[in-house]
């Protein structure tokens, strides 16, 4: 259904100033927290939030709570999206450019904190992840999900250390593992040797853009990394991007929580994702979502979530619309 004449008159009035304008800009980018708003806008958080308000409450934009962080992003309502695109299209590019240079310092302290802190932690990467969940608990359930094989090529993103490829790797013809850490990845690589596992490539690759083919692979994993990242809408796109028909992806991440510590201590931007965030990205990026598995903790600690989804087949497809 598109916007009545009320609701674009309503989301017109509520961009109508410069300050709102330029948050769009920024927002159409990515989610961004109020703190990192009122840094590159060089205005009191108050302020900002005010002008925030004013555009959620005419659902131009999204606001959800995360911890004790409130991040914001343009809605994603389709007609809504549409018409806040057309505006900022007609934009002058060069009025929000010293925005975006002040969130390109933004994003680069938040990258080289990210890096500093997984060249430390990659000796012990294995053993920081046990402190939050029952690793064979979750290893059991994402087998169970993944299926029994063969597969023909199983793409790994943020592969870390490589335990997901030393897990899934031996029911795989081919095996593929991205990860920005030079040293996560030679960890991998040892890990890999160690399981005696020889059709196994480790990249050095962005999840954004990982440069692999569309529809390669039949499985695609995403384990424990949407949590460090400030877009993980678009990171589920590419990660959907890469499975062929008939193929799967499987997301693992925490549950919604609130140890805020974790943002400080370990870089986590995300406190965890509800189940009705992550199956609206992977309806958004073509699959469809089986039911999610929850896995608590056996005492204090964090729950893990389990999100699977398939691309449907070329026969699933057809079949689907006659039946529609």
């Amino acid at each position: 259904m598109s916007l009545t004449a009320d609701q674009t008159i309503e989301a017109l009035r509520a961009a109508g100033e410069p300050t709102r304008l330029r948050i769009l800009s920024l927002l159409a980018g990515e989610e961004l927290s109020v703190m990192e708003l009122s840094r590159v806008l060089d205005q009191s958080q108050p302020r900002v939030s005010r002008h925030l308000k004013l555009m959620t409450d005419a659902g131009l934009i999204e606001r959800f709570p995360d911890g004790a962080r409130v991040f914001y992003r343009i809605s994603h309502d389709f007609h809504v999206r549409r018409l806040t695109d057309t505006v900022l299209d007609l934009l002058d590019d060069a009025e929000g450019e010293a925005d975006h240079i002040r969130l390109d310092a933004v994003r680069a302290e938040r990258t080289a904190a990210a890096a500093a802190y997984f060249e430390t932690v990659a000796p012990r990467w294995d053993r920081i992840r046990s402190l939050y969940v029952s690793e064979s608990a979750v290893e059991s359930a994402i087998a169970r999900a993944a299926g029994p094989g063969p597969f023909e090529r199983v793409v790994d993103l943020g592969t870390g250390s490589g335990r997901m490829l030393t897990l899934l790797g031996p029911k795989a013809r081919m095996s593929i593992g991205l990860d920005l850490s030079q040293n996560m990845l030679n960890i991998a690589r040892a890990n890999v040797v160690k399981a005696g596992l020889d059709k196994v490539e480790l990249r050095h690759g962005d999840i954004f853009a990982t440069r692999l083919p569309a529809q390669s692979a039949d499985l695609v994993l995403v384990h424990q990394v949407l949590h460090y990242l400030a877009d993980p809408a678009a990171a589920v796109v590419e990660a959907a991007r890469l499975v062929e028909p008939g193929g799967k992806l499987l997301i693992v991440d925490f549950a919604p929580h609130d140890l805020e510590r974790l943002r400080e201590e370990h870089q986590h931007r995300r406190l965890g994702f509800a189940d009705e965030e992550i199956r609206r990205w992977l309806a958004d990026a073509g699959l469809e979502a089986s039911a999610s598995i929850a896995l608590p903790p056996d005492t204090a600690g964090l729950t893990v979530t389990i999100w699977t989804a398939t691309r449907p087949s070329a026969s699933a497809a057809v079949a689907k619309r006659s039946v529609a």
